[in-house]
């Protein structure tokens, strides 16, 4: 995720941190220390109300990353890769390579909301033994909110809406019951669309009512709404694709650039020629080094361009997708880096034989459209 910083490790996967997660503990902290508090336990000092309201957000923060570590540990028991695991202001996201069967993809969605009604459970029943102990005491508060806070978490988490644990979940549920892994997701993300609009609509049917907490459900609404859409249109595309290799996707020949050309002379020999925003790069031996984009070269300075070289300010090969002619294009797209965008260098005995394009995925998605609409005409005419 753009903005995020990894800052160590969670079972051997990198722990990465957005820069709106301390934002987000202050919001914690203030309607913690401003509001929840002071009406649960009047009276107290300014520093004590702070100091605990700010352990509460830390501890919130720290049950949302307990949550995230339930899926990679998961995902990882069962032979799933995973990628890194991100905290944000939504939350938390785990990314992870497709489960190969229904049950892991199950038990994979199912391990985040159960580890937050769990820590709920147990933190809620620690809170109140405490305070049958001690009274109603500022610890016995803290906890009884914690525990209430993450079993909210988990509860609103089982939502059946992708890309809500529930909309996994539900996922997993209609592939376990129908076999059909591509049709369940498609059903999947049409519900997180669904849920998405029904929050929108519910959060700003709030806020006109004064609530102004309302802003943040139809933000929330907002995000699933569009998270879903963006989900379906790929699950749309994977369908489209399978079966396809690399070869058949790939555009051919190359539109190329020697890697030692200053930027001066690649704007004049190359960029007011070339048709595509991205032009890759190839050493003295002809061997791909990686992709320039166009807007990247706009950036430097004018009186630079006679000494910058384009290798320079180019998206080195390490952080592009390569691929074999002969591979499924549907595996290669699950490990796209996004560095230079959806683009995959083809390459064969270290000689770049192709590319693949989001104009070429479009034009397979438009040809897969129209070869299902032939086959729909052609299938309801009379025999």
């Amino acid at each position: 995720m753009n903005g995020s910083f990894q800052i160590g490790r969670v079972f051997g996967v990198p722990l990465r941190m957005h820069w709106s997660v301390p934002l987000l503990v202050v919001l914690i902290a203030y309607g913690l220390g401003h509001d929840t508090l002071p009406a649960w336990l009047p009276g107290r000092s300014t520093t004590v109300y702070t100091f605990m309201s700010l352990a509460g957000a830390v501890l919130l923060v720290a049950s949302l990353l307990l949550h995230e570590a339930a899926h990679a540990a998961t995902a990882r028991r069962n032979d799933v890769p995973v990628e890194d695991v991100t905290l944000w202001a939504m939350g938390g996201m785990t990314r992870t390579g497709k489960p190969g069967s229904a049950p892991v993809a199950l038990a994979v969605a199912a391990s985040g909301p159960v580890t937050s009604l769990l820590i709920g459970g147990v933190v809620l029943a620690a809170g109140t033994g405490l305070h049958n102990v001690s009274g109603w005491a500022v610890p016995a508060a803290l906890l009884v909110w914690l525990g209430w806070a993450n079993l909210l978490l988990g509860v609103l988490n089982l939502l059946p809406a992708v890309p809500l644990d529930g909309g996994r979940v539900l996922h997993a549920a209609l592939w376990w019951r129908t076999g059909e892994r591509e049709r369940a997701e498609l059903a999947a993300d049409r519900g997180g669309q669904v849920v998405g609009m029904l929050l929108m609509a519910v959060g700003w049917l709030a806020l006109l009512r004064g609530a102004t907490g309302g802003l943040w459900l139809a933000f929330v609404g907002l995000f699933i709404a569009v998270t879903a859409g963006a989900e379906r249109q790929r699950a749309v595309l994977t369908a489209a694709l399978r079966g396809v290799r690399v070869v058949e996707a790939m555009s051919s020949p190359v539109t190329t650039a020697s890697d030692w050309l200053t930027v001066d002379r690649f704007i004049d020999e190359v960029a007011v020629r070339a048709r595509h925003s991205a032009i890759p790069l190839l050493d003295l031996d002809g061997r791909p080094t990686g992709i320039v984009q166009m807007r990247t070269i706009a950036t430097v300075p004018a009186d630079s361009r006679a000494t910058v070289r384009v290798r320079d300010v180019a998206t080195p090969l390490s952080q592009l997708t390569l691929a074999a002619p002969g591979e499924l294009l549907n595996d290669v797209l699950g490990r796209v880096h996004t560095q230079a965008g959806m683009r995959i260098l083809v390459v064969d005995g270290g000689r770049l034989v192709g590319i693949v394009t989001p104009h070429d995925l479009m034009r397979l998605l438009q040809q897969h459209t129209l070869s299902d609409a032939t086959r729909r005409s052609l299938g309801q005419l009379p025999g």
